[in-house]
Order: C-alpha cells, then sequence, then structure tokens
C-alpha cells in the first residue's frame, strides 16, 4: 500500500514538475503562465501527447515533433527532481500509528504547505542556474511562507519531524531567519555583490525560519561543501570556468535545505 502511494504522489510531482517549468520558462517575460505549450523554437503548439511528463521527452527523443530542434533537457529534469520530492515528502510525514495517518486532515495541511515550499524552491534554484538572479516575487512569497509557519509548524525535538499546531515562536526561531543570512548579507556588502548575491541573503532568511537554526546551519554548511566540490569540478574539467567566474549558489542552498530536511542530516 505505501508502495502505491509512494508512486501516487511521485506522478503528482511530476505533474507539478510539467507547470513549474512553465513559471521558470515564463517568468519575467511578456507570457501568462496560462494558455496551451508550444515549442520554444518554432512556437508550434504541442498535442496531449507531447504534455505527458518524462515520457513525452523520451518518446520525442528530446527533439520537437515540428521543428526537430532540442528540447531543452531542463524539462524532464525539473518534472523528476519534483515527482522524487513530493514522493519523500510523503515518506517522510506518513508515519502509520504515530503523528500522522493518511487521509487525515493533518496530513493533508502539512503535506501541502510542504509540497508549496519545496515547489517554490525548485523554482528558485534552476532560475538562478539559468539567469544568476532570484526573482524579488520568489524570494518574499518563500519569506512570507516560511515566516507564517513559524506559527503553525514545530519541529519535533529531533529537529527532523515538522508537525501542525498552534504555537508562538521562540525568540531563537524568530532570530533563526536573520542570523542565517547575516553572512551572506555581509559578503555582498563587503564584496559589493561579487562574492555573494543578495538574493542568496534572502533565500538564507527564508531557510532559517523553515528549517530552524540547528537545522538550517547544517544545510548551510553542506551547501558549501556541495558548492565547493562542484566548483572545482567545472574549474578543473570545463574551459567555460575559471577562478573568477560567476556560479549561482542558490542551487547548493536549496540541495543543502533538501537534504537536511528529507533525509535528517544535521551536523549541529
Amino acid at each position: 500500500m505505501i508502495v502505491f502511494f509512494t508512486i501516487i504522489f511521485f506522478v503528482l510531482g511530476l505533474i507539478i514538475g510539467s507547470f513549474l517549468n512553465v513559471v521558470i520558462f515564463r517568468l519575467n517575460t511578456e507570457r501568462s503562465f496560462g494558455g496551451r505549450s508550444g515549442c520554444l523554437s518554432c512556437q508550434n503548439k504541442l498535442a496531449w501527447y507531447e504534455l505527458i511528463p518524462i515520457f513525452s521527452f523520451l518518446g520525442l527523443l528530446g527533439r520537437c515533433r515540428n521543428c526537430k530542434d532540442k528540447i531543452s533537457i531542463q524539462y524532464p529534469l525539473v518534472e523528476f527532481i519534483t515527482g522524487l520530492i513530493f514522493a519523500l515528502l510523503f515518506l517522510k510525514f506518513y508515519v502509520p500509528g504515530e503523528n500522522f495517518s493518511l487521509f487525515t486532515p493533518l496530513f493533508f495541511i502539512t503535506y501541502a504547505y510542504y509540497a508549496v515550499i519545496f515547489s517554490l524552491l525548485i523554482v528558485i534554484a534552476v532560475y538562478d542556474l539559468k539567469h544568476k538572479i532570484i526573482p524579488d516575487v520568489l524570494s518574499w512569497v518563500l519569506g512570507i511562507l516560511a515566516f507564517v509557519g513559524l506559527f503553525f509548524i514545530n519541529l519535533d525535538n529531533s529537529f527532523i519531524f515538522p508537525v501542525f499546531s498552534l504555537h508562538f515562536p521562540t525568540f531563537l526561531e524568530f532570530l533563526s531567519g536573520p542570523i542565517i543570512a547575516a553572512p551572506f548579507a555581509f559578503l555582498w556588502l563587503i564584496s559589493s555583490g561579487k562574492w555573494m548575491g543578495l538574493g542568496d541573503a534572502k533565500l538564507a532568511i527564508s531557510l532559517g525560519w523553515l528549517l530552524g537554526f540547528s537545522l538550517a546551519l547544517s544545510g548551510v554548511v553542506f551547501a558549501f561543501w556541495t558548492g565547493a566540490v562542484v566548483g572545482l569540478f567545472l574549474i578543473i574539467f570545463s574551459k567555460k570556468y575559471g577562478m573568477k567566474s560567476e556560479i549561482p549558489f542558490a542551487p547548493y542552498l536549496v540541495f543543502g535545505a533538501s537534504l537536511v530536511f528529507l533525509f535528517g542530516l544535521y551536523i549541529f
């Protein structure tokens, strides 16, 4: 039964991931998020069988049916990652006989909240990877949701299991966002934006409120470790990157936050 519902939530994530791709490609453009999707090269409207997450990309061999231009690998990757995260969220929250049972308001409220949060994080990570900027509208929405969550979401004593409950946050919970964001803001200030973008500081505030101080700090450490490894790999093996190359950091922050939240990997 658990396997069946895990697949259901994975498929749900694939569908949501398809919409997230639309948001990523159309955000800050003149195109609306509604309407039928089309090829970015020839503008040909896509048939229903060209819109099936992952499978359409594989069936078309990664090329437009009309103009044969390559389809961005971003489409299946975002769909798969979203599906994977949605499935992992289900496995994290569904604990039979303990905190949650399936088909209860408690489960669905908590799941819906974090599904929206992680959908926003995916959009932020991919958009920053493409454009090296985090749109303010995404930072504001994520920040508001994370701050509101301070009053509705409690992490248990192990810092890995969120529980929906009305409560007033502690002083440390209020300050967790600004404390986590302070080093990023400081690097942005003293380097005039050359070492770190202000968008990373805004993202760090949300992660601090979302995860709590110790878990968010662990996520930041994992982000720097991952960024250092990937950065060295790119400098050594890619001619496009050098010591002064600009590398977006939001994807690493999102990866670190996802790692510690979904698997409870905290250092501190």
